[in-house]
């Protein structure tokens, strides 16, 4: 197949990559929002995507630098190598399709890592992968090392923070009144806007540095430097995602996991746009769904860990840990499928 018409089919699965993460990811910030009663599902709609929208024109392309490295395709033919990231998004794709009818929210950002690598290693070997183990010894992050990371730590301290911040904010409240509902209720206006332009900065950009890489790898850039206008088409899928398919996973995070009040949704939008954003400053991909869902675990566990519905929690953490190896699969039975017809094509 011609190198242009991969180019084409490049981009068209980067969108239908970033309006599956908006219904599977981006959504996740509407759950806390709508739960707790601080605006209407229409309301938190208008804001989340404005702000979402407004988070990669504004925040950066470290995290697409990130995205962009982890693999090396450079050396292969130009159509095998374009054939090779195309399976990659394909995988990533399928994933996130099937988690999504399963109202489950599981990370984007883990299918994408996941089945590249599967499609890299099966279309040009695994050493084409840049797993980062050297550097990791001496103490530095690089290529899949430093994903792993991002993607471990950030749902981990999602808890930790979400949990200390319950604490805190309960004692500065401890003589407050129910107005106090009222006030917490107008500050997620902000909290919620800021989630939403921190995720922007991160889960946008992982379509722009792969959509960037294809560019490259198709001759179309001399070099890694993100277009406004893959800039403005990624920021564009996500958030028609997030308009228009994201409301079972509102339902597993808004009521599923734990019940939602005023302070809740304030301490979990505020904890997670803390966390995404810090990670998207420094390139660190990671999962909006899996620091929100933390964070409510956390201010759950601070609160009434009883109350918690932990069989929910377990159920999305076993997600997250066949997400990666699962998503593989799929990306590399993809490459392995199109080496297949391919060869039977002559």
């Amino acid at each position: 197949m011609e190198p242009i018409v991969l180019v084409v089919l490049a981009v068209l699965l980067v969108v239908a990559f970033d309006f599956t993460n908006g219904f599977n990811d981006a959504s996740n910030m509407v759950a806390t929002i709508v739960a707790s009663r601080a605006l209407t599902p229409a309301q938190a709609i208008v804001l989340i995507a404005l702000f979402s929208f407004l988070g990669p024109l504004l925040g950066g392309t470290a995290v697409a630098g990130t995205i962009a490295s982890f693999v090396r395709v450079d050396d292969l033919e130009r159509s095998a190598a374009l054939a090779v990231l195309l399976c990659g998004l394909g995988g990533a794709i399928c994933w996130n399709l099937l988690t999504w009818w399963w109202g489950i929210p599981s990370s984007s950002s883990h299918a994408l890592v996941g089945s590249l690598c599967g499609a890299v290693g099966v279309g040009a070997g695994l050493d084409h992968v840049v797993w980062g183990i050297g550097p990791l010894l001496h103490g530095r992050l690089v290529g899949v090392s430093k994903i792993g990371a991002a993607l471990l730590l950030s749902p981990i301290l999602g808890l930790g923070v979400g949990f200390c911040l319950q604490r805190l904010m309960r004692r500065a409240l401890a003589r407050a009144t129910p107005r106090a509902n009222l006030h917490l209720r107008r500050g997620q206006w902000v909290t919620a806007a800021a989630l939403a332009f921190s995720h922007g900065t991160n889960d946008a950009q992982k379509g722009m540095g792969l959509l960037t890489l294809v560019l490259m790898t198709g001759g179309w850039l001399p070099g890694f430097r993100v277009p406004l206008w893959v800039i403005a088409l990624c920021a564009s899928a996500i958030t028609l995602g997030t308009l228009t398919g994201g409301w079972r996973i509102v339902r597993t995070l808004g009521f599923g996991i734990y019940r939602i009040r005023p302070l809740h949704g304030f301490d979990s939008q505020l904890a997670s746009a803390g966390i995404v954003l810090g990670a998207g400053l420094v390139g660190g991909p990671v999962s909006t769904s899996q620091v929100v869902a933390s964070s409510i675990m956390g201010i759950g566990a601070a609160e009434r860990p009883r109350a918690v519905r932990w069989g929910k929690a377990r159920e999305i953490v076993t997600t997250w840990v066949v997400t990666l190896p699962g998503a593989a699969a799929f990306g590399a039975s993809l490459r392995s499928a199109v080496a297949f017809g391919e060869r039977l094509l002559g």
